[in-house]
């Protein structure tokens, strides 16, 4: 069974409840969004050894962290150590995009020491044993991609990315539109250039059946992958783009009517002024299912600070709506990233989603923020260490220009504002409130 038919059921299963305590809400309340498909909760059936996830509507904004290997670097224990690193800095999911070395062998040792939801984009394996029997991309056996997905669901992975979106027609359709920077998105260049040299449709849409039937067994969260986002500002929001969206919807119907979780990936690089438009399109084509974002990126000038250029998009586009928001680190655009990457890229990430959390009034989400006021006006320095979004790295910025034993800061010093100002107002100076208004009264 699977969480939208025992939620349809009106059945409260264990992963419910789990989701519900840690978001704060109730258990009925993650139950109706299970069976509305507004909530989904990625945890295979297989993957025992981690807490279920709850992803959408009503609960905090989640973050996904992508780690893996490249044919440059394929270091299993750098992956390991990235794994570590990211779920250290509050990351709620990884995903695996390794694509050289032993690939299968990676996989499995994350799953095995990972304690967060752990997705993965089958068409790369798939795309490495096609290359590995000596044979391009192109020449992809079908029947090949589909073993390699029922593979990985039986390990255990809780999501994939499935690209199956780029179609015969949307793929025409780009053609016609025209696009600086034509398909960035790894998964959907692969599928569009098995579309075009073998005249055949996508497998993946062409025998959708086949996809639900592997996710259904498991318990698989189907995340329908945005083959056609745009990877620039001056493609964004294009005829491609939304045909691959509406399609995306269609295809979530038909999953949630089977009874299997579907999320929706989303772009991509976006101005800031079409993010929440971009939202909102979404939310209205894929009924609310959940929305996967990537940043979106809302410059294509800041290489090496595209950790920032993401989170701008990413606040925007939570508060907007997005459930479910990918780090992008400064590395992206350049390099596979390090260990210090990836902690910045999900640092900036957790920053964006906790503002959009604040702007859609998420349950607690503002109490942190009154809470660190608080220890501000008090000038508690080692509470406000404490509620930091990274303690080590403000408890290093302190103690670095300033001995332990003092209560201010070098910005202000003598100077404080909040030291001055709490000084006088509790000052018994026989000025009541009664007077303040008196005097301005008479000076009017």
């Amino acid at each position: 069974m699977t969480q939208i038919i025992e939620a349809r059921k009106g059945n409260i299963t264990a992963e419910m409840e789990a989701v519900a305590r840690a978001e704060g809400v109730s258990v009925e309340h993650v139950r109706d969004g299970v069976a509305e498909g507004i909530i989904v909760i990625t945890r295979n059936n297989a993957h025992k050894n981690i807490t279920p996830l709850g992803i959408g509507k009503g609960l905090r904004t989640k973050i996904n962290a992508n780690i893996g290997t490249s044919k440059d670097q394929m270091s299993i224990a750098d992956e390991i150590e990235k794994l570590k690193v990211a779920v250290a800095a509050g990351a709620d999911a990884v995903m695996d995009l390794s694509t050289g070395g032993p690939i299968i062998e990676i996989r499995r040792e994350i799953m095995r020491q990972s304690t967060v939801a752990i997705g993965t984009v089958p068409i790369y394996q798939a795309a490495v044993e096609t290359v590995e029997q000596g044979k391009s991309i192109v020449q992809m056996d079908p029947e090949l991609l589909f073993r390699v997905i029922e593979q990985q669901a039986e390990e255990g992975v809780d999501f994939v990315t499935v690209h199956c979106g780029v179609t015969i027609d949307s793929v025409e359709r780009l053609r016609r539109q025209g696009r600086i920077m034509d398909v960035v998105s790894r998964g959907g260049a692969f599928h569009l250039e098995w579309i075009i040299q073998n005249e055949q449709e996508n497998p993946l849409y062409a025998h959708y059946d086949r996809l639900i039937d592997i996710a259904k067994k498991y318990d698989l969260t189907l995340s329908l992958g945005d083959g056609m986002r745009p990877g620039c500002l001056a493609d964004a929001t294009d005829r491609a783009q939304i045909e691959e969206l509406i399609i995306l919807g269609e295809l979530r119907d038909a999953a949630h009517e089977a009874g299997v979780q579907v999320m929706i990936e989303g772009p991509g690089h976006v101005p800031l002024h079409q993010v929440e438009t971009n939202m909102k399109i979404q939310k209205a084509l894929c009924k609310g299912a959940p929305f996967y974002v990537l940043g979106p990126l809302v410059t294509d000038v800041a290489p090496g600070y595209d950790h920032i250029t993401s989170a701008i998009g990413g606040a925007i586009a939570g508060a907007a709506g997005a459930d479910f928001l990918c780090y992008v680190t400064p590395s992206e655009h350049l390099r596979l990233p390090d260990l210090e990457d990836v902690r910045e890229g999900v640092i900036a990430s957790r920053i964006a989603a906790h503002a959009a959390d604040i702007a859609k009034g998420v349950k607690g989400a503002m109490d942190w923020d009154r809470e660190m006021a608080k220890r501000r006006k008090a000038l508690d320095w080692k509470g406000q260490i404490e509620l930091s979004i990274n303690p080590e790295r403000a408890r290093k910025l302190r103690e670095s220009r300033m001995p332990k034993d003092t209560d201010v800061c070098t910005m202000c010093g003598e100077f404080c504002s909040m030291k001055g100002v709490s000084a006088y107002l509790k000052k018994d100076s026989g000025v009541g409130a009664g007077q303040v208004a008196k005097g301005r009264t008479s000076s009017s």
